[in-house]
This record gives structure tokens, sequence and C-alpha cells, in this order.
């Protein structure tokens, strides 16, 4: 009887900060800071978690970089709901591998070492079932922590605190269900009290979750008093600088931070103490949803010296890593650049070798096939250290997928070759084909050929820059009117990384033929076109846009628009992309790249520069099967 009157007992006048600085004990597994907690340890952290305890507001946001303890920040915020104000408590992570990750290291650490939590979760080696791996209840609630790519959990009970870590991880769809996050919080709709939180690092621009619901928040931002001139500022990258050798190179343990008004630098410890005595400050109207920006400059457990390490690997890197830099250092999205080249520049590009021939920096080859109606086109690419690449062949079979002699012509290109620079004949390392288009046709030729030279690939939606291929899949295959039962293995592609890839490696600046001459090489990725492309291949190549796009739900995604209706050429060179990812370019040591010089008689004058073939004799060149309806 009094348990239950206390949980009926209206919460004290206590706010989560409050309650995480009485109440909170880190956890040596979980922290690198085990013990009492202190607030005060990241000041900004103090209003982010006082918000949740803000009756006015429904919705917190916060959009931020790694690093900044918005992980505890979540935990303190359900552990003071067990504790002071019960309620049903829903957590949403990106998978649900996520979801019992988060349970077993996170969320249980907390709850042993809080002495307060304790006694209110079962313990979980008992067998009354309150307490599972994803679902723990405790007097007066509970706690569900499901994946958002499970829509039966994101569906199935009545939730009043709502906490969705992680956003933009989220698949664009719960099964066929829609948006996750909409569907999480129709669960909140029959409490007046509810309230929601959403967090996550930002990714794309315009196809952000977590920078959609920022923008419409009251968008607070943390500011910061110069310990000099005491004028408050809002800490950006920019401000951040050191200094350099007399040999040019760069000396990032002298980072500080200077003062945007009065120029005083700041060390480490001096930033440090002036983000203690920040404060939040909104730049719009507050509606229900406060919001809350931070990047990495802020946090008490990052040096600055660390961050220009990390920024200088990135520039180096390129834009996939700068990507990473930006959204996970800066908590910034990234714009994805997926504006078209220009079709008529790339004429003054094009270089000169024989058709069919391999130029001398092409190492191996890999094919990508589209699949018509009344044909199948096929572009074969070279490719070389730093994946460059050169387009050595493109052909039009003829057909279509239901004629038979089409498929055979296929299957003869596939032991076709090209002649390299060496001298030596190459194969196509691996065909990576469309099944876009009559798939069973597809997945019936490739089992006659062999799936080691040949994978069917479906394009996906979305960017993976991590792992733009996935599988094999092994998936059901109908051939000759017969179902087969794991009969096809098939390949995922995120055909937007790919197309970005392309787009971004054309805009690139190239050595002048002056320049080339003097030793200069190019960069890598760059991709070499023949003189023997027409301006119809190029008006393909080039034949779509990235936008931005709203669905009915309001959601803005990027998509890639036509901007032709032909874009074989671009298709081809995304799935020959893919084939290389699959062949394994992309994780290839320096001894597999030099074996393959040593092979072909190849020397090579840097990881990306430009080629020579040692003397050898030229095979004759074989007489080529296709060729094109329209480039000769």
């Amino acid at each position: 009887m009094v348990k239950a009157l206390a949980v009926l007992k209206p919460p004290p006048d206590l706010t989560i900060s409050d309650w995480a600085d009485q109440n909170r004990r880190l956890s040596s597994e979980a922290s690198a800071e085990p013990g009492q907690w202190r607030t005060s340890r990241a000041e900004y952290q103090r209003g982010i978690m006082d918000a949740i305890s803000d009756p006015a507001a429904e919705t917190v946001v916060i959009m931020s970089s790694s690093q900044i303890g918005k992980s505890e920040a979540i935990l303190n915020m359900v552990g003071f709901h067990i504790d002071h104000d019960p309620a049903p408590i829903m957590v949403v992570m990106p998978t649900e591998r996520d979801a019992e990750t988060w349970s077993k290291d996170r969320f249980s650490p907390m709850a042993r070492d809080t002495p307060c939590l304790q006694d209110k979760i079962a313990n979980p080696k008992s067998r009354d079932g309150n307490n599972k791996i994803l679902h723990k209840r405790f007097p007066g609630g509970h706690l569900t922590i499901v994946g958002a790519n499970a829509p039966s959990g994101l569906a199935s009970r009545p939730i009043r605190l709502l906490l969705c870590d992680e956003v933009d991880r989220y698949p664009f769809s719960a099964g066929a269900e829609g948006d996750p996050v909409n569907l999480a919080r129709k669960r909140t709709v029959t409490f007046w009290n509810r309230k929601i939180v959403l967090v996550s690092t930002p990714t794309n621009k315009g196809a952000s979750r977590i920078e959609a619901a920022f923008e419409e928040s009251d968008q607070r931002r943390f500011w910061v008093p110069c310990p000099e001139c005491g004028h408050d500022q809002i800490l950006t990258w920019p401000q951040v600088k050191w200094d350099k050798g007399e040999d040019g190179r760069h000396k990032p343990d002298t980072a500080r931070y200077h003062c945007v008004d009065c120029d005083a630098a700041w060390r480490d410890e001096t930033r440090w103490a002036a983000v203690s005595k920040g404060h939040w400050v909104a730049e719009q109207p507050f509606a229900g949803t406060a919001g809350f920006h931070l990047n990495e400059i802020y946090s008490p457990w990052v040096r600055l010296a660390a961050m220009v390490k990390t920024f200088l690997s990135a520039r180096a890197g390129g834009d996939d890593m700068m990507k990473t830099f930006i959204n996970t250092s800066l908590g910034e999205t990234w714009m994805e650049s997926g504006e078209a080249p220009d079709w008529q520049r790339l004429q003054g590009q094009k270089e000169e070798w024989a058709p069919g021939t391999v130029p001398a920096g092409g190492l191996f080859l890999t094919a990508g096939a589209d699949v018509q109606k009344d044909r199948i086109e096929v572009d074969v690419w070279a490719w070389g250290r730093g994946l460059q690449s050169w387009l050595i062949d493109h052909v039009v079979i003829e057909g279509g997928p239901g004629d038979p002699a089409c498929w055979q012509k296929l299957s003869e290109f596939l032991g076709q070759t090209w002649q390299h620079a060496s001298g030596q004949q190459l194969t196509i390392a691996k065909l990576a084909i469309d099944t876009g288009y009559e798939t069973s046709a597809v997945y019936a030729w490739a089992r006659q050929v062999g799936f080691g030279q040949v994978a069917p690939v479906k394009g996906l939606e979305g960017f993976n820059r991590a792992s733009p291929v996935t599988g094999p899949t092994f998936v059901d295959a109908t051939i000759g009117g017969k179902r087969l039962r794991r009969g096809a293995r098939l390949w995922s592609v995120a055909t937007s990384t790919f197309k970005a890839e392309t787009y971004r490696f054309l805009r690139q600046d190239r050595p002048t033929p002056e320049e080339i001459t003097a030793g200069a090489e190019f960069s890598a990725g760059t991709v070499h076109l023949p003189n023997w492309t027409d301006s119809e291949w190029l008006k393909q190549l080039t034949a779509e846009q990235l936008v931005t796009v709203k669905n009915k739900r309001g959601f803005a995604k990027l998509e890639w628009q036509k901007l032709r209706e032909r874009n074989e050429a671009l298709d081809c060179r995304v799935y020959a992309r893919a084939a290389a990812w699959i062949a394994g370019a992309d994780r290839w040591s320096e001894a597999r790249w030099a074996e393959l010089e040593r092979q072909l008689a190849v020397e090579a004058r840097g990881p990306a520069g430009e080629a020579s073939v040692k003397p050898t004799s030229r095979a004759s060149a074989r007489r080529r099967m296709m060729r094109s309806s329209y480039m000769g």
C-alpha cells in the first residue's frame, strides 16, 4: 500500500541535472571518468537536461557532434524518470543490435552502480520477467528499448517519454510502416505531459532528420564569454588556429582558440574554463520545441590538437573523410555535391589511346552492364592506383533480355580480352549487372556463367560511404518457370554514393600537359576519358543531378533526378565501380598493387601517379566482337 501511494505522489521539484548531481554514478566500463556525476564538468549539459524537466517543452532536439556527452545525458533522463517521475519510457536506437548494445553496455551499468535505481529494477538474473534486455519494469512504469528497423516494437505500447538516439541513422522507413520517428511519436499521443527527445549527429544537408527538427525548434546555441575581454561568442572552427614550421609542416600541438573580438588565444585549459561560464541563447521564438546545437570545441574531453590532426587528415583524405569531420566533429550537415559536370568541359579533357586498349596505369578491368528492353549496354573500365580509372570499351548488344542470342553474346563478351600497354591481355575481373529489369532473366544468366565473374546488383536509396556495397545475399530465383530457393547471389549497391564520387572525380583539377611533362601527377580518383567517346556518351555520363525533395509527409531527402532521358553511361559506370569494390580494390594493400604492376611489367611513379611500362613485345590485338552503335 505504501509503495502504491508513493507512486501516486507528485514528483519532487527536482531537475534532471540536480538529480544527476545527487545520485548518478558513472561506471568504470562505460565512462573514462568513473565516479560521481558532475554537471559542471560540461556545463552546457545542464540546459539540455533541464529542458526535459520544463513543462513547457514538449520536444527537445539535440544536434551535436560526438564527444560532448549526449549519451550520458540520455541515461540521466532515463534514470531521473525511473527514480522520481515514473512513466512508460521508450528508447529508440538505429537497429535492434544497437538497442541490445545500449541496454547491456550503457543502461545496465548505470542501473547497477546508481544506488537509488538498484532496488527499482529487478535483478537481471531473476526469473520474474521484469528485467529483460529490451524491456524493464519498475514501480510506476517500464522501459522499452527498440530498434528503428523493427516496426512491431515501435507500435507496441503507449509511451510518455520517447528518446530517439542517432535519428539520422534510422532507415527511411520501418518496414512498410513509414518514417520510424513518426511511428514512435504516435505512441505518445494519449499523454498530455509527453516528452519527445531527438538526438543525433547530422548527416547530409536536406536529408537530415535532426537538422529538419532543429530548424523547427528555437535553435539554442551556447555562448561563451572571453576570459580576456568578456565578449560573448559561439565557438566556431574558423577561430581555431595553429602554427606551421619553417618547412611548411603543420604543428597541431600549437592549436588554440582565438577570441572573435580581441583575438586573445585560449589554450585548452582556458577554453574549458570559459565554457563552464557559458549560457544558452535561443535564436528563434520558443513554440514548444527546444533545440540545442553543439560541436566538439565545447567538449572538455577533446583537445584542440586532436581536432586539428583529425581535420588535417580529413582534408588530405578527400570528401569522404571531410564529411565525417563536418558531421562528427563540428556537428554540422554535409552538403553533397551532386551537380552534374558540364559534358562540354569533359570534351576538353579527353586523352589519346586506341579503342579497346588499356593504358599503362590500368591494372585490372571491371564492367558494368545495364539491361534495357531491346539491348544490353556494357562499359569496361580499367582501374589503377588511387582508383584512377580509364574507359576501355563500350558495347551495345542488341536483342534485349528476351532474346537468348543476346545473352549468348554477353557470355562471349566475358571471355574477351583487351590488350594492355605492356602487350599482355587482360580479361574482365568482375562484371556487375543490374537486376532492376527482367530480374529472372538476369539471375538465370548469372547462374549459367557462374557467380565468380558475374555479380548481379540491386540499387538502394541513400548514401553509405562506409559500406556502399553489401552482400552477397542469397535470394530466390525463378529459372525456366521453376522457383529455386536461394538460387542467386545478389549484391546491394548504394548507387548515390558512387554517383556522387564519380561526379567529384570528374570535377577535379587536372595538371596541364606542361605540368605533366615537368613531373606532375594526376590526383587519386581521376577519371580518364578517351578521345573516341562521343558527345552522346558524355551526356549520358552527366545525365543526373542531386536534388532535395520532400515526400507526402514533408520529410526531405536527397534524390537523383534525370537531366536527360538517357543515363546508361552513368549507370554502367556505377555498376563497374561496384564491381571494383566487390573485387576488393578499395581495401587492397600496397603489396597487392605492386604485385599487379609486377605482373604487367608496370613501373609506377607514385600511389596515384602516371605509370609506364617496361619494354616488351606486344601481342597482336584480338578482333573486337561488338562495337557501340554510336561510338564507331
